[in-house]
């Protein structure tokens, strides 16, 4: 049997023991022992006892090191992994930090971007309206629901056809992108506007199409412009002809005039009555010609401070006296006009007789004024049978009516004598009523 080097020292208190004879620790032995031999071998074992004693301890010391320094080890390994992992995970959490504030300021920029580009749509002039696949409407700025007098809330997610009527739904159903396009809207409340559309595709960051995008002009008041323009254009073509025509046909009417009353005086009485006719017919050409002559001669103006409130009022009391069964209701604002008295005077009374005679069962009569930057605008409106589309574009043209004694140039010297003193006039009609809008310069202290 082998025994390592390392282990067999732990043997020398194991080997004492069995060299050092059973009976010399016996106090029974009858042999006698040699004293010295004794000694010897007695202090032999002990000695061997204290270096197999002094090995073990060193063992001991050795092992007990040995294993302290172990577990010294294992212990800065485990103190080296857990602040290794303590600053990882604190590592970790800046990094979440880090990704959560980017991620915040990324979505306030989005937000921003969004607000912006919203802002922007809500700014422009012009109204903007997107339609789904569908051609339900997901969208309308503040531009299209003035324009259109539509409520965006009430209109989202209902089709075009809803909407729009039959002309403007045409064209969006028969074009998925269109350049310009002129059109005629009607608004809930009976006014015509002058819609200048045009219609895109819609598409996602891929570029598939996902709807379609309109964007109108409300071009009403460029039209208005353009016909006053033509019109202004054809009555100073007229007014030099009918300058002409008029003082050629005065000189035989006061021939015929001054014939038709010696005649009267030598007829007799039976004959009487068909002359007076005759007279009368005579009145009627030479008020004609008058409206004949103010239409195509220049005005001369003589401007001064007016009061249309009072003016007004005044022509009211007049009129209504021949008038029955009509309200008449006047809101005027404090307003002075630079114009001329009696060319205004001749406008208004032409307005409010117009309006009156449109109400033949009665009716109301509305009169307001307001400022509208330095410019005053007064506002005549009638509830009677509207002016219909066919004759709209001619109302300002000489010589054309639809009285039976009308002359046709009563709106054609308004118009004439509004322009001349620099303002405009304007109409809506619907089968509500009528209103005509004139825009005057207000007066100034210093004009």
């Amino acid at each position: 049997m082998m025994v390592s080097k390392r282990k067999w020292p732990l043997l020398i208190p194991f080997i004492a023991i069995a060299v050092f004879p059973a009976e010399a620790f016996s106090a029974e032995a009858n042999a006698p022992v040699d004293s010295g031999g004794f000694l010897f071998l007695f202090i032999s074992v002990i000695a061997l006892l204290f270096l197999g004693i002094l090995y073990m301890i060193r063992i001991a010391m050795k092992a007990y090191r040995s294993n302290k320094m172990s577990g010294s080890g294992k212990n800065s390994q485990v103190g080296f992994m857990a602040s290794t992992f303590q600053e990882l995970v604190q590592k970790l959490k800046e990094k979440e930090n880090e990704l959560q504030e980017l991620r915040r300021i990324a979505e306030e920029r989005a937000e921003s971007m969004e607000s912006y580009n919203e802002n922007i749509l809500q700014s422009v002039p012009s109204g903007v309206v997107s339609f789904d696949k569908d051609h339900n409407m997901t969208s309308m700025n503040t531009s299209g629901e003035k324009i259109l007098g539509l409520d965006a809330k009430h209109c989202i997610g209902k089709p075009y056809d809803e909407i729009f009527n039959k002309q403007i739904s045409r064209i969006i159903s028969d074009n998925q992108s269109l350049l310009r396009e002129e059109v005629i809207y009607e608004t809930p409340s009976h006014s015509r506007l002058w819609l200048g559309m045009t219609i895109s595709p819609l598409n996602d960051n891929q570029g598939q199409p996902i709807g379609k995008i309109i964007i109108f002009t409300d071009l009403t008041d460029l039209k208005a412009l353009e016909s006053q323009v033509r019109l202004r254009e054809n009555l100073s073509s007229l007014g030099e002809m009918s300058a002409g025509i008029a003082h050629e046909l005065r000189n035989p009417m006061a021939v015929i005039a001054g014939h038709t009353k010696m005649l009267s005086k030598k007829v007799p009485d039976e004959m009487r009555a068909s002359v007076e006719e005759i007279n009368n017919e005579i009145r009627m050409m030479d008020r004609i010609i008058s409206d004949f002559m103010s239409f195509a001669h220049p005005l001369n103006l003589n401007r001064t401070s007016i009061d249309p409130d009072e003016m007004i009022r005044d022509i009211i009391r007049t009129i209504s006296e021949e008038k029955e069964g009509i309200e008449i209701i006047v809101n005027l604002s404090k307003c002075r006009i630079d114009a001329d008295e009696t060319l205004l005077r001749q406008v208004f009374s032409n307005l409010i007789q117009n309006a009156m005679d449109a109400m033949i069962e009665g009716g109301k009569l509305t009169i307001s004024s307001k400022r509208v930057d330095s410019k005053c605008q007064i506002e005549i409106r009638d509830y009677g049978h509207g002016i219909s589309d066919e004759i709209r574009s001619k109302i300002f043209l000489p010589f054309y009516t639809t009285k039976e004694k009308g002359t046709g140039l009563g709106l054609a010297i308004v118009h004439k004598i509004i322009v001349s003193h620099g303002g405009s006039i304007s109409f809506e009609s619907s089968q509500d009523g009528t209103a005509f809008r004139l825009i005057l310069p207000q007066y100034k202290e210093s004009s």
